[in-house]
């Protein structure tokens, strides 16, 4: 199997991926996750449920979930036997299979065992690593192509290990916010704070109940937009015969901006419960997409601070 045949394999499967992971948000915001009651596999003691929204909402999910686990396995298996070279690219895809395994049990076991807030948010939270593990290998595929396609090699240049460290920190802090985020939703607190960027017309409102869930999550919000801010300036202006490194951080950077702008306007829109839905997914969207750069970021930025001196030029340390 060639490099094309496996890039489109890896598309497909984060495409249904993506899929998955907003097709979970839909069935959290149109709160239809007991439309099938509570029976896994079947709807309503049927294969084919009835016709009604909340069933369609939640079978159709379950379907595509179902694809995607079954796409991942295709991906694992294609990669692990046509490119044994590339243990990263293997690896992307082994984590793509366990996430998306672990998401679809986690959803299973909330329909049969109804269970806390909590959970459900993490529940999210794992759907995402299974997304991000999918544009980590799309990314790297890509990569792959475009080396082979062109005939000098690319010098790939060695990064900082405080550098690395900085955007693994980020990322960690990412899916804490991710986390709150996810937690705001299931705790139907996202009409705590109304107005922004003030919330309910205050700094800093009573921190009770969903308001406070809110807020905490509007100040690690704001905080994550502060340091990916940090993070691609210096990938940009301290990095600059890497153009690999520079694309990345602008790119997080471009999307954290876009991310606070959805979730302000959700905000604005939370009393419409149209526009509000797709305010909502514009949000999960972005964040999906934020999340795999920052992911793929990780990776490359390990791989190239673990390159010999040699065989790249060291730039400046964070403290330069």
């Amino acid at each position: 199997m060639n490099t094309k045949q496996l890039k489109w394999i890896a598309y497909l499967s984060c495409f249904v991926m993506f899929l998955a992971t907003l097709g979970g948000s839909v069935v959290t915001k149109t709160e239809s996750g007991l439309g099938c009651g509570n029976e896994w596999p079947l709807c309503h003691g049927k294969f084919v449920p009835a016709h009604t929204v909340a069933s369609l909402i939640e079978y159709s999910h379950r379907a595509v979930s179902g694809a995607a686990g079954l796409l991942a396995v295709a991906a694992f298996v294609a990669f692990w036997k046509y490119r044994k070279n590339r243990k990263d690219l293997q690896m992307y895809a082994l984590l793509a299979l366990i996430f998306v395994m672990v998401q679809a049990f986690m959803g299973a076991m909330a329909v049969v065992y109804p269970t806390s807030s909590g959970v459900m948010a993490l529940h999210f939270g794992f759907s995402l690593i299974a997304f991000a593990s999918s544009i980590m290998l799309v990314l790297g595929i890509r990569e792959d192509e475009v080396r082979q396609g062109k005939s000098a090699s690319v010098p790939v240049v060695r990064v900082s290990k405080a550098f690395r460290n900085l955007v693994w920190v980020i990322t960690a802090y990412t899916y804490v916010v991710v986390y709150l985020g996810a937690y705001v939703s299931h705790t139907d607190s996202a009409g705590g704070c109304l107005g922004w960027p003030l919330c309910n017309g205050q700094l800093i409102p009573e921190l009770s109940g969903g308001v406070g869930i809110a807020f905490l999550h509007r100040v690690a919000a704001a905080l994550l937009l502060i340091l990916i801010a940090i993070m691609g300036h210096i990938a940009y202006w301290k990095h600059p015969a890497n153009r690999e490194l520079r694309t990345l951080g602008l790119a997080a950077t471009i999307l954290s901006v876009i991310q606070v702008l959805t979730g302000a306007s959700i905000v604005f829109t939370v009393n419409n419960y149209h526009v509000y839905l797709f305010t909502s997914l514009a949000h999960i969207v972005v964040l999906a997409a934020l999340f795999g750069v920052l992911s793929y970021l990780c990776v490359r930025t390990w791989q190239m601070s673990r390159l010999p001196s040699e065989q790249g030029q060291a730039f400046n340390s964070l403290e330069s």
